[in-house]
């Protein structure tokens, strides 16, 4: 691999491992401040929420402006947001409001940044020769790698929270990675960030072409089936984790004397996908995309059902494991479908509609969720939650558009 790509895979392991760590001081430092779990529900819809339209915004900035420039000056702005919240406090003190302040501020920057650093996969494989497979090489080492560090960043999380409790100094450490994040990037060739603007124009300056530019991004998501497909069904999934993760895991595990285990169960996520993306990059070409993704959906079904039951800590536990081990190549299947059938001149458009997308499930969730929780109990909610993700499985395997995996060129450069 390049230097570029080596820094890259830096830049984004560092984002994403001060992002576990955040994850899981996060909603237990608004638990603790609050006493309410339904602010915890509250704080992760209005930050979702507002995320979801920045993330739209943000994929046109990224078809007009350097994608490398957008990803560093993304970390940076998230870096300043995260440092505010122990400040805040040590200053004012923390309540709901600057909760919510505060996590608006950080999705101006989460957000270009995720869109940027997702379009700039084809444009490394380009520069490194395009080898047949390489893309899908690619995503898998990033998957394998994201999925060791998510493992690593909500365990340091959890550790955290059983060595010093509950404390806002803790996301220091988020900030200064952000920050580091910031500082590798620039290792990473300009050319990167370059747009391939090959059959016509790309974003546009203006008001008004912002909002035609948006609605390309949209028009090409509803119509290219897999593309739809593959965004429902990652919102469905984050929406899911997010329920999980800021609603009944922190809640679950305070009732069992146990809040650093919540930190433990997203942790068990990442530990299966790392080694299943791992082997999903060694199979490629050996193993059918569909086959994949069968397993992972399968997997899904049956890990959030254990989940949902909330029997025992230790099940918990296994089950998040298993649902790492099955997904983590479908994830890398579904990354690479949507990549190679969308134009890359206006990759950051469709990219960032699909963000919007994810966002917006989440945002749509997690307070009803937090609200079933707290009015008819944890147990109402988790087995909600299992349904859910039961039915969606169903549908998906049955769906035409998942039927062609196996059969994907890389995209024409469509007129948009």
């Amino acid at each position: 691999m390049s230097r570029s790509t080596w820094a890259y895979l830096g830049s984004y392991s560092l984002s994403l491992l001060g992002n576990g760590v955040a994850s899981v001081l996060f909603p237990l430092l608004v638990l603790a401040t609050t006493g309410d779990i339904l602010a915890v529900g509250i704080l992760a819809s209005v930050t979702t929420a507002v995320a979801a339209v920045v993330g739209a915004l943000a994929g046109v900035l990224v078809d007009l402006v350097n994608r490398r420039t957008v990803s560093i000056i993304s970390d940076v702005l998230s870096a300043g947001s995260v440092a505010a919240v122990p400040v805040v406090d040590a200053l004012w003190g923390l309540d709901l409001t600057w909760f919510i302040v505060l996590g608006v501020v950080g999705a101006f920057g989460d957000m270009p940044g995720m869109t940027a650093r997702e379009t700039l996969l084809p444009r490394l494989v380009e520069l490194d020769g395009g080898r047949p497979g390489a893309l899908d090489r690619l995503v898998g080492v990033r998957e394998s790698l994201s999925g060791a560090l998510v493992l690593i960043g909500p365990g340091l999380g959890g550790l955290l929270v059983w060595l010093v409790g509950v404390s806002s100094t803790a996301l220091f450490i988020t900030a200064a990675m952000s920050a580091a994040a910031a500082v590798l990037s620039f290792a990473m060739s300009p050319e990167v960030g370059d747009i391939n603007r090959a059959g016509g124009s790309s974003a546009r300056v203006g008001v008004r072409a912002v909002f035609v530019d948006l609605l390309v991004g949209w028009r090409f998501l509803v119509g290219h089936r897999l593309v739809l497909g593959a965004s429902l069904l990652t919102a469905v999934f984050i929406a899911v984790i997010a329920a999980l993760q800021a609603t009944i895991m922190p809640a679950y595990f305070t009732s069992e004397r146990l809040p650093e285990f919540s930190g433990f169960a997203i942790m068990g996520i990442a530990v299966g996908s790392l080694f299943s993306a791992g082997l999903y990059a060694a199979t490629v070409g050996k193993v059918s995309r569909r086959t994949w993704f069968v397993i992972g959906m399968v997997g899904l079904g049956v890990g959030f059902t254990v989940i949902g039951l909330l029997a025992a800590p230790w099940l918990v536990l296994a089950a998040a494991v298993f649902i790492g081990l099955t997904s983590g190549p479908m994830s890398a299947v579904l990354g690479v479908a949507t990549i190679e059938a969308t134009p890359d001149r206006m990759r950051g458009r469709v990219l960032g509609a699909q963000n919007a997308l994810m966002l917006a499930a989440p945002a749509l969730t997690s307070a009803p969720i937090a609200a079933i929780a707290s009015d008819r109990g944890l147990e109402v909610a988790g087995i909600g939650i299992a349904v859910v993700m039961v039915l969606t499985v169903i549908v998906a395997l049955s769906a035409p558009a998942f039927r062609s995996l196996d059969g994907l060129a890389p995209a024409a450069e469509a007129a948009g």
